[in-house]
């Protein structure tokens, strides 16, 4: 399944940030979850109506956000 059968953005749910379809469970907000350390099934036990098939699609979301940004080189201060 396709993250954007479960990934929306609506101006009228958190500001139009990414959220999980049919929830007010910004992406953002499993991620920070994750990089915490929390596993997925402590992640689904603190919020229920999350499903299992929620979390790969949240990451596969950013993982394409990601993709197409464009970042710099850090370059060496001129000290």
């Amino acid at each position: 399944m396709a993250w954007q059968d479960r990934i929306v953005s609506d101006p009228d749910i958190l500001l139009a940030k990414p959220t999980i379809k049919r929830l007010r469970i910004a992406v953002a907000l499993v991620l920070d979850r994750l990089a915490d350390g929390s596993s997925v099934k402590t992640l689904l036990g603190a919020y229920p109506r999350l499903s299992r098939e929620d979390v790969p699609a949240a990451l596969a979301y950013s993982a394409d956000q990601l993709r197409g940004e464009r970042y710099l080189a850090a370059g060496k201060s001129a000290a």
